[in-house]
């Protein structure tokens, strides 16, 4: 083979062709900034996941509980402590008009306190317990002649990332007479 053959066939030859370690480098930098912006989003979403997520669904069905609670109670029941569960037959407001279904400014004896698993407080001359999670307001008024309205608002003390509104949920109901 000619010397002139040879040099063609090696310039004829296609360039190395891949990645230099630089640009490895540059396009890793790239993806991580990118993945460091997004980063926040994966906190937000958790966050949201949790607080209006879980925290709501619990709020929502210890209120539900409460309202089943008091619904279950004679029309006039003016005694049962319905702080307790199973409620006891002295010392509570059973379903005497009065309470606040607002949890800001509850009323002693239409109150009570959950810890984070659900299970009941006890709570000492209307003073909450230390390590309570959740709190049960409820309310009953009496909006016409043989009528109830019996209406329970439930909140979480605390949400995840400590940010925004607390979940809260309140649910009422209508209770009449004789039942």
């Amino acid at each position: 083979m000619s010397e002139s053959r040879r040099r063609a066939r090696i310039d004829a030859a296609p360039p190395e062709t891949g990645f230099s370690l630089l640009e490895t480098i540059m396009a890793l930098t790239i993806l991580l900034v990118v993945a460091v912006g997004l980063l926040p989003l994966g906190v937000v979403a958790t966050t949201t996941t949790e607080n209006q997520g879980h925290l709501t669904a619990r709020t929502t069905e210890y209120a539900q509980d409460k309202l089943e609670q008091l619904l279950a109670l004679a029309y006039g029941d003016t005694t049962s402590d319905t702080r307790v569960f199973p409620a006891t037959d002295l010392n509570g407001s059973g379903l005497t008009v009065g309470g606040n279904a607002d949890p800001a400014a509850p009323v002693d004896l239409y109150v009570d306190y959950l810890d984070p698993n659900g299970t009941l407080l006890p709570s000492v001359g209307g003073v909450p317990p230390a390590t309570w999670f959740y709190m049960r307001a409820w309310s009953v008024a009496n909006p016409s002649l043989n009528l109830k309205q019996i209406t329970v608002t439930a909140v979480v003390r605390s949400g995840l990332g400590g940010a925004g509104t607390l979940p809260q949920s309140t649910v009422s109901a209508l209770k009449t007479f004789p039942f």
